[in-house]
């Protein structure tokens, strides 16, 4: 599991946690619906600037959307 996946991942979890549909929190973040479904496929890296427009909105610290899963077999591979 890269970053990208983790991200998308934690994005996914988090928006459905809130109860939001992917067209509610793109438009609260200002980002496009289609961007939003290719960081949540994790085809796209996230910029700083987009993590923290998706943190506000979601209401968790950035971080908690790049943190890895609890079980380390999940652990993304270093390259």
């Amino acid at each position: 599991m890269d970053l990208r996946e983790v991200f998308a991942t934690n994005l996914r979890r988090l928006r459905h946690a809130k109860g939001l549909s992917q067209d509610d929190l793109a438009y609260e973040a200002e980002v496009s619906r289609s961007y939003l479904s290719q960081l949540e496929k994790g085809a796209f890296y996230a910029s700083l600037k987009i993590v923290g427009k998706l943190a506000d909105v979601l209401q968790v610290e950035p971080a908690e959307l790049l943190k890895l899963p609890h079980d380390r077999s999940a652990r993304p591979k270093r390259r």
